[in-house]
């Protein structure tokens, strides 16, 4: 049985420091859908006359949860106080647990910077529950050929199995909770119907592209649909060429405080998450 439509929420321009952006939740009636905290949808281009590590987000800090970058367009270099370094690519994302603290960059790549092209990326945020938000950060970087691939019944949608488990296949990304995240490209035409846990909160945002959605209607780019409780499945149809993310997850059901880079369980936690940014303890970013 399919999966009924709750909202319908159109993503808005927000100004995060100057750098304009899609933001499809929070909203002002939707504070999140646990576990996913915020969703970002930006596209960036970058001058020329400048070097790579002085433009796109510079290092800041992160506690608590775990920011998910897809790449849609272009290339982008993580830095990351850990020691880690990496470039992905269109079709690539990185998936970091920030855990007890860590200070991370994200930034074009040089060769985008020198080619002029563009960047587009979706920023996903998941919370982490209490017991595992103080463990220790990581860094988890899938090459797309490595993503676990399944096509729908009729060879027009891709489906990139990025985590749980789904139609025989396991995703390689080990997240900190119940998840299940599928990266889709459609052909006009293809149908895909998604099989989906009755006990996780679901939703779908369109990247690009119109869909249909079984039930409901049509639907189009830069909105996150966001499905009822109950029932285990989600059927789209693409109406022209699409690209979207299905994404479900177990609820954490804690409560959440976020001031800024940090999401915590209560007011104290995120004033020791201040105060061990600002004596160090998450660590030194020096980008070279």
């Amino acid at each position: 049985m399919n999966k009924g439509v709750k909202y319908l929420i159109p993503s808005v321009d927000i100004d995060m420091g100057g750098i304009i952006l899609k933001q499809a939740i929070p909203t002002n009636t939707i504070d999140q859908v646990d576990p996913f905290l915020l969703l970002h949808h930006g596209d960036f281009t970058f001058r020329d006359d400048a070097p790579a590590r002085h433009q796109g987000i510079g290092p800041h800090p992160h506690r608590g949860f775990s920011p998910v970058t897809f790449v849609i367009e272009g290339e982008i270099h993580h830095r990351d106080s850990r020691g880690n370094d990496q470039i992905a690519k269109k079709g690539e994302l990185q998936w970091m647990h920030a855990g007890a603290g860590i200070i991370h960059s994200e930034r074009p790549s040089q060769d985008l910077v020198d080619t002029q092209g563009k960047q587009e990326i979706i920023q996903l945020w998941i919370n982490t529950p209490a017991e595992k938000k103080m463990t220790p950060p990581s860094y988890q970087y899938i090459p797309e050929k490595e993503i676990p691939v399944f096509q729908s019944l009729d060879g027009l949608i891709k489906n990139k199995l990025i985590t749980g488990k789904l139609d025989g296949l396991q995703g390689k990304i080990k997240p900190e909770s119940d998840l299940k995240v599928i990266w889709c490209t459609a052909k006009s035409g293809g149908s895909q119907s998604y099989a989906i846990d009755n006990t996780h909160n679901s939703m779908v945002y369109l990247i690009s592209g119109d869909i249909r959605v079984k039930g409901f209607g049509l639907v189009n780019a830069k909105n996150l649909i966001v499905f009822e409780d109950g029932s285990s499945e989600i059927s789209i149809t693409a109406e022209e060429d699409a690209q979207f993310l299905v994404l479900s997850g177990k609820p954490i059901e804690e409560k959440t405080v976020q001031r800024g880079p940090f999401v915590m369980n209560s007011m104290t936690e995120i004033m020791e998450a201040m105060r061990d940014y600002q004596m160090g303890k998450m660590g030194i970013l020096i980008e070279e």
